[in-house]
């Protein structure tokens, strides 16, 4: 009986905890080219067994598929080193620690490593299964290009700019093309025909005639989404040493973790004022404005963007492994978490409301045309 290609992935993923172990185990492996040389000759290998399991398929095998089973694989790396530095497992990730990524071993790292071993794995998995069974993965793959490229914006920069630059090994560029990967598999995606329900001409013009006021959920996303951009300003002006009174007061009596010399919780909000703002300002115009179809797509990479970031932001802040002084402060806890659920919370919403009433954002049909029948747009 043959095995589904998503358990295949995941077997194959398991076997990551295992070849860690052993490197661990053989002091020769320990020199950081040697660290390089095997990480990418085992990718290689497990490339290599994924073509062969997909011979039968070959001239049907999405390329996506060798995208997202291979960072099933580093999933499960990502995932062992969570769990080691948490201490609930050991004697896998010392090695690469020292001569390979040492700053995995921060709060940051952490809660990236988790989001990445538990939320990509999950992701991957149910891509892959529904990839092989012809059903539509094009939304799910657009939550990890946002939750992949928001994460390797943060890390590569956040290593190199943060305390850590100064010691870094050749195993860290490997991070390349793990940040390259998400805007190829992007560009395909695009470039794909959108799958979604007809809906008739009469219902578009009725929804798209309703101006903001009219449409009270829409306007309170669009409230929302200015006091997102007025956070993410002020946050970014914030990290750039601002020396205005209420800035200061802010970094040290609300998110004292924003100074933190990792450099992750600065390279954040830079990406926020840089990235997300001028996002978030065009999600805020797709709301007012009909017929633009793009918000279908680009709400999901927000907020898959979104979501790993706030997870990694809160989680960094509340860590054992941040110092005391970068924590949140007890008195203010619920204000600042407040604040980052929000950031996360409402671009997934958004999502939701634009995936499940997308009548405001499309372009006007034939009238006559069922509801229940698919039109590719």
């Amino acid at each position: 009986m043959r095995l589904p290609e998503e358990m295949c992935v995941l077997g194959l993923s398991l076997l990551a905890p295992a070849v860690l172990y052993t490197m661990n185990n053989v002091p020769a492996l320990h020199e950081p080219l040697p660290i390089l040389g095997i990480g990418v000759a085992i990718l290689g290998s497990v490339l290599l067994l994924l073509l062969l399991l997909t011979a039968p398929h070959k001239k049907t095998a999405d390329p996506l598929f060798y995208v997202f089973a291979v960072f099933s694989f580093t999933c499960l790396v990502g995932l062992t080193n969570a769990l080691e530095q948490d201490g609930f497992i050991s004697g896998f990730m010392g090695f690469y620690l020292k001569m390979g990524e040492p700053h995995l071993s921060t709060a940051y790292a952490v809660m990236m490593s988790y989001w990445e071993g538990v939320v990509h794995l999950i992701l991957f998995l149910v891509i892959i299964h529904r990839m092989f069974r012809r059903k539509s993965y094009r939304s799910l793959s657009l939550l990890w290009v946002g939750s992949s490229i928001m994460h390797q914006l943060v890390h590569i920069p956040g290593v190199v700019v943060g305390k850590h630059g100064s010691n870094i090994y050749p195993a860290f560029w490997r991070n390349v093309p793990f940040f390259l990967a998400p805007f190829w598999a992007a560009s395909i995606l695009f470039s794909r025909p959108r799958v979604m329900p007809i809906i008739t001409a009469d219902k578009i013009m009725a929804e798209q005639k309703k101006d903001l006021l009219s449409r009270p959920l829409d306007l309170q996303f669009a409230v929302l989404l200015l006091g997102g951009v007025a956070g993410c300003v002020f946050r970014g002006f914030v990290v750039l040493d601002c020396p205005l009174d209420f800035c200061f007061r802010y970094i040290y009596q609300f998110e004292p973790y924003l100074k933190d010399p990792v450099g992750f919780p600065r390279v954040m909000m830079l990406v926020y004022l840089f990235y997300a703002v001028p996002l978030m300002s065009l999600l805020l115009y797709g709301l007012i404005r009909p017929g633009c179809s793009w918000m279908l797509d680009w709400t999901l990479v927000f907020a898959g963007a979104t979501a790993q970031a706030q997870w990694c932001h809160i989680g960094a802040s509340l860590h054992s492994r941040t110092p005391f002084t970068y924590r949140v402060p007890a008195d203010k806890l619920w204000t600042v978490i407040t604040f980052n659920v929000l950031l996360a919370v409402v671009p997934a919403l958004l999502a939701l409301r634009c995936h499940y009433s997308p009548a405001y954002f499309m372009k006007p049909v034939p009238k006559g045309q069922s509801n229940s029948k698919k039109k590719k747009n």
